[in-house]
């Protein structure tokens, strides 16, 4: 009897650029792997490469991946593990160029290749401003460059899962429209690519686990797209089925999880604890891809420029009037196109400490013209120095303002993007869009909920004691995932957390527009706020400029909740 293929083992070593620089050799010696991946790419980053690729067109890539080779491009070919990256950035080919240049100057045999077509900035007018164009590719492109024989592949803007799927599909042998097993595929990408948040990083109950330095992910692949999320033996955190909950549900939306290569079905995801640190993920089905890839828009938004006055003692709300009041009679003659200001009652009553009595009243402004928010803002400030409230004094002295980002999502049909694998050996493949079908995308039934819990005794407690959540950006939007942490807690969360009590508990989201998603098969439940990030994260337009905390605000919020549940 043939024994089944034993499963790919896929790491990560990067959820971000700037994360854990010995995380590669940690995750190279840590135990066994085939491939490992590392995502250094975000909204943000791209705007960041954006603009060093303007001062230098040799670069636009993270520099930090060629680094982090100096010392293990020698130990992953000695391990035969293949490393999949899209720390290319805007600019495969040079970085791929870097890693040959590295590999022969340290006698290492490596062979490269690297994939393109992703970068869209000279295809069409965009309009003002726009710094970077680029379409997310899937992992097609990768999974040609493996089959070519590449121990290293390079990328520009891919979906994040698509460092999982192109290995995937390149080592078993999947079609195009093998939508299923790439589903999995896609799910298990999505859990591995931010890194340590599956591991117990950024995790709601993190005093359960030891998560002082969190180990790496990997996945182990089977044939049908199943897979278990673990990490290496003696590695810190934890992989439970809430912690792969918490990543599953971040930066989501829906049922339906629209890619390049697949719409994977969110709400047929199960997850089951096989064993310490073992979840498997299976039964996860897929759908065909839309017909268009998604393409981020950087762009310059402006100038912007912040004043955070503190305020301390008494009469925190007549001194703030007061600095408003200066502050808007020096704007008055050239008042930038937006002016915000927000006051945090950080301040305590009778406090012990000078800063517990403090409190914080935060100026941004932003103008398309620096000259309006440079030093005619921060001059206004400092000139107050002597002039205002007792007890004045900033948190930083005021500077004469910077540029900000925005980040736009268009839509680009997949069939005018020039996909492209560069092998190993200089040949390059045109790589298809993946097949689809007039219906893909269509509306999702609402799934059915389980029945309410019976009436009984409460008690006024906060929405953490029974629930775990994870927040994020995607644009000017956010999303926030709340799961139950058992069955009856689901049926109390389901019929309890509307999209009017989520507005009531967090009043920032009263004037917007919000989608409630639940996925039973998680007990969770999955909302998106359109509009509260304004322009997005590069734009700043708010204290959490990525909605990092905004789960963990609404858990901290109190409800009447069942004492059974308590």
């Amino acid at each position: 009897m043939t024994p089944p293929p034993r499963p790919l083992r896929i790491g990560n070593a990067s959820g971000f650029y700037g994360d854990r620089f010995d995380a590669l050799r940690e995750m190279l010696t840590g135990g066994a792997l085939d491939v490992l991946t590392g995502d250094y790419l975000a909204e943000l980053t791209m705007l960041i490469l954006g603009r060093d690729r303007a001062k230098d067109p040799a670069r636009g890539y993270a520099t930090t991946f060629l680094r982090q080779l100096e010392d293990t491009l020698g130990l992953a070919m000695e391990r035969g593990v293949r490393l999949v990256t899209n720390a290319g950035g805007l600019n495969p080919a040079g970085l791929a160029d870097a890693i040959r240049e590295l590999a022969d100057r340290l006698g290492i045999e490596c062979r490269v290749a690297h994939v393109e077509g992703d970068d869209l900035l000279g295809a069409r007018d965009w309009g003002p401003g726009v710094v970077t164009a680029n379409a997310y590719l899937g992992g097609a492109g990768i999974t040609a460059c493996l089959r070519g024989g590449a121990d290293v592949v390079v990328t520009g803007r891919v979906t994040d899962a698509a460092l999982v799927t192109g290995p995937a599909a390149a080592h078993f042998g999947w079609a195009a429209d093998d939508w299923d097993a790439l589903a999995g595929a896609v799910v298990a990408g999505h859990i591995l690519e931010c890194g340590t948040q599956a591991t117990g990083g950024n995790y709601s109950f993190f005093a359960e686990h030891d998560v002082r330095r969190p180990g790496f992910p990997l996945a182990e692949i089977h044939p049908d797209g199943s897979s278990v999320i673990t990490k290496h033996p003696h590695t810190g955190g934890a992989v439970t089925v809430g912690t792969v909950t918490a990543q599953l549900l971040y930066e989501t939306a829906g049922a339906r999880y629209p890619g390049p290569d697949v719409t994977a079905r969110l709400d047929s995801v199960r997850l089951t604890q096989d064993g310490p640190d073992r979840v498997r993920v299976h039964g996860v089905r897929g759908e065909a891809p839309p017909r268009t890839l998604k393409t981020g828009l950087t762009r310059l938004g402006g100038h912007r420029n912040e004043v955070v006055f503190v305020l301390t003692g008494l009469d925190i709300e007549a001194k703030a009037a007061l600095v408003r009041d200066q502050m808007e009679g020096a704007m008055s003659k050239r008042r930038p196109a937006e002016v915000r200001w927000t006051l945090s009652r950080t301040d305590h009553p009778d406090a012990a400490v000078q800063e517990e009595a403090s409190a914080l009243l935060r100026l941004v402004v932003r103008d398309r013209d620096p000259a309006a928010v440079g030093r005619v803002i921060s001059g206004a400030a400092v000139e107050l120095a002597l002039a205002s409230y007792p007890g004045f004094h900033v948190t930083a002295p005021p500077g004469k303002g910077s540029p900000y980002g925005v980040f736009e999502a268009v839509e680009t049909p997949a069939d005018t993007v020039p996909h492209t694998a560069v092998l190993p050996d200089g040949t390059r493949l045109s790589v298809p869009p993946a097949p689809t079908t007039p219906a893909a995308g269509g509306p999702v039934d609402e799934p059915p909920l389980p029945p309410p819990l019976p009436p009984g005794p409460t008690r006024r407690s906060p929405l953490g004691a029974v629930a775990g959540a994870r927040s994020g950006d995607k644009g000017g939007s956010a999303n926030i995932g709340l799961w139950a942490r058992g069955a009856d807690a689901w049926r109390w969360l389901a019929h309890t957390l509307t999209v009017d009590r989520l507005r009531e508990l967090l009043p920032e989201t009263a004037a917007l527009n919000v989608t409630r998603h639940p996925l039973p098969r998680l007990r969770a439940l999955n909302f998106v706020v359109d509009g509260l990030l304004g322009e997005g994260v590069a734009a700043q337009a708010r204290f959490d400029p990525q909605a990092k905390a905004v789960g963990e605000w609404l858990r901290s919020r109190h409800l009447d909740i069942p004492e059974v549940l308590l």
